[in-house]
């Protein structure tokens, strides 16, 4: 481990640190050390920080974990204590640990440009892209655990993709668990992406509608700018294609607050006479790129991949493709979710460098263990999981369903929030203080 910088930001102390992992683990879920062949190959960086609350630098308080979504998320970067209401309560009970997981952030970013230093061919690349799931996150994690952090059991607290890294923390290393906490996060379990999206497309659906009659105006103006990029050749300012299915990808925040509201003052200025602004067209460029958050896309549909299974043969893309209403040409035009289609990885060129090797593992079979449902089964680690009702990215009810199958879970379910609750309210409070009343807390305490 080495220690790069500790600094301040108001109200936190931060301590800045790095570590070199295998590239691959070979590591037996439950076993205390990895096979030591998994240090023989290709090494990556892995960037954490460990962050306290400015009055309790020096307090041995226990550890929490926060896993962060995505995929492909580095982790929150603080502007101070209350800039982050989750990491604003967690510091007085907790010593929190934000990892930037591999390939994001600082630990050893993977983005277009490293794909080309690479020069592999697309079967390769796939291979390489494999170990940045999260069979691999998790190990990275346990590596810390018992290397830097002495082995002590930790609290876990997963947003979004952190709560599929929870449910793969819980199968393979359920000994390194105290609790969890989950917000808006429990994957079905079995998986399968096909599912997962004949769930959510008719929540886009319904979440498009639910603007369009906030903002009635909008829907003429939106169709007014899928009929202008649908006869006239538009560059966005970086010099891709501005398309009508990106404009599609604008709805990618629907499940958020407040998504609607950006995107009513987005369109508000979208023409400049007959034609569309320039300034309309940073806005497209600058909330539908991928440039810095690459493997988000890269990685979307393969979050869905537990050992053996079909091919995804991209599900997402597959589904809206036989839901007419999502036609480019349909009016009123649809908005896209969280959806990664084919055309980004041809038209956005942060993206495509990965699209040979996406076709790779569009049609792959084979994939790492990631989820161990007799473990979950007889699981008895406290999880207390935050379930936003009207989640546009993770369905409600797939996730009451595998919280049925999960001993001791808990479920909080809520329509008070939407997806990123827990970065809009009291959300961590609230399963924070459930948890603690139930006495599923008391060993961190009892030193």
């Amino acid at each position: 481990m080495t220690q790069l910088s500790q600094y301040y930001v108001p109200g936190l102390h931060v301590e800045d640190h790095v570590v070199q992992v295998p590239l691959h683990w070979n590591w037996a879920a439950g076993a205390a050390q990895p096979d030591a062949s998994s240090f023989a190959g290709e090494h990556i960086d892995l960037f954490y920080r460990l962050v306290s609350s400015a009055q309790n630098v020096h307090a041995d308080l226990p550890l929490l974990l926060f896993l962060q979504g995505g995929p492909g998320g580095m982790g929150p970067r603080p502007m101070s204590a209350q800039s982050i209401p989750w990491l604003s309560e967690a510091v007085k009970h907790f010593r929190v640990v934000l990892i930037d997981q591999r390939g994001t952030g600082r630990s050893s970013r993977v983005d277009s440009s490293l794909i080309r230093r690479r020069g592999q061919n697309a079967r390769e690349t796939a291979d390489f892209l494999k170990n940045f799931l999260a069979d691999s996150i998790i190990r990275d994690c346990e590596f810390l655990r018992t290397t830097v952090f002495n082995s002590a059991q930790w609290v876990t607290l997963g947003q979004s993709y952190g709560g599929f890294l929870t449910m793969a923390y819980v199968s393979l290393f359920p000994a390194s668990i105290a609790a969890s906490f989950v917000t808006g996060g429990i994957p079905h379990i079995p998986m399968n992406a096909r599912e997962v999206y004949e769930h959510t497309v008719p929540r886009m659906m319904a979440k498009t509608k639910e603007y369009y009659g906030l903002y009635t105006d909008d829907e003429a103006v939106v169709g007014r700018i899928a009929d202008f990029l649908s006869s006239e050749k538009v560059l966005l300012p970086n010099g891709d294609p501005a398309s009508v299915r990106r404009l599609q990808m604008l709805g990618g925040d629907f499940g958020m607050k407040p998504s609607f509201e950006r995107m009513h003052w987005t369109v508000d200025t979208a023409f400049n006479g007959e034609y569309l602004s320039d300034g309309f067209l940073m806005e497209l460029f600058s909330s539908t790129t991928s440039y810095g958050s690459e493997l988000y896309w890269v990685l979307q549909e393969f979050i869905y991949a537990n050992k053996e299974i079909e091919p995804i043969n991209w599900a997402a893309n597959d589904v809206l493709r036989s839901t007419k209403q999502f036609d480019e040409s349909s009016r009123p035009l649809m908005l896209i979710g969280e959806a990664a289609l084919p055309e980004i990885f041809d038209e956005d060129s942060a993206l495509r460098a990965f699209r040979p090797a996406m076709d790779e593992l569009m049609s792959d079979t084979q994939w790492g263990t990631v989820y161990d449902e007799d473990q979950l089964a007889r699981n008895d680690i406290p999880i207390h999981a935050a379930v936003y009702f009207d989640d546009m990215y993770v369905d409600s009810g797939l996730q009451l369903d595998t919280l049925s199958r999960v001993g001791n879970s808990h479920a909080w379910v809520t329509n008070e929030f939407e997806h990123d609750g827990a970065r809009m309210g009291a959300v961590f409070e609230h399963l924070y203080t459930e948890a603690l009343s139930r006495g599923h807390l008391e060993k961190l305490f009892l030193k």
